[in-house]
């Protein structure tokens, strides 16, 4: 007893925040937002700004955000002349419709990165690709 509501939502809240928003710096964020959209296979959906979206899944967990080149003066998204992107970043998402998102991959670029296989170290089926902004991205089957 005597705990208050405000301690207990603050409680929750403190569980709730352990988790890592990762943001990629883009040249065109509506349409590589629409680019992951497309190859995660979810709901139509728009970025809330021009500088700015936020991929999220149906449970409301972020996925990915989208930043804007350039925008808000973060040093680290200034430009991509400044910094190669996706140089020391793996795009990494574990998908529950593999062949679904496979397909969807082939349509959204020419030729894969790497072509579906095993890894033997997960015992999971992935393959990977380029996004519209050269990060590499590699889709895993959950199971």
């Amino acid at each position: 007893m005597g705990v208050s509501v405000t301690q207990d939502r603050l409680e929750v809240l403190e569980r709730a925040m352990k988790r890592i928003w990762t943001i990629i710096g883009v040249a065109d964020v509506v349409s590589s937002f629409e680019w992951y959209r497309a190859l995660l296979g979810l709901p139509m959906a728009v970025p809330a700004h021009d500088h700015f979206g936020q991929l999220v899944d149906a449970d409301g967990t972020v996925l990915l955000c989208l930043h804007q080149w350039g925008a808000h003066g973060h040093p680290t998204l200034s430009s991509p002349e400044e910094s190669v992107p996706g140089n020391g970043l793996l795009l990494f998402f574990r998908v529950d419709d593999f062949d679904a998102a496979l397909s969807r991959a082939t349509g959204l670029v020419g030729a894969l990165e790497e072509e579906p296989r095993k890894n033997p170290a997960t015992g999971t089926l992935e393959f990977a690709l380029r996004d519209p902004d050269g990060y590499y991205v590699m889709v895993s089957a959950l199971a």
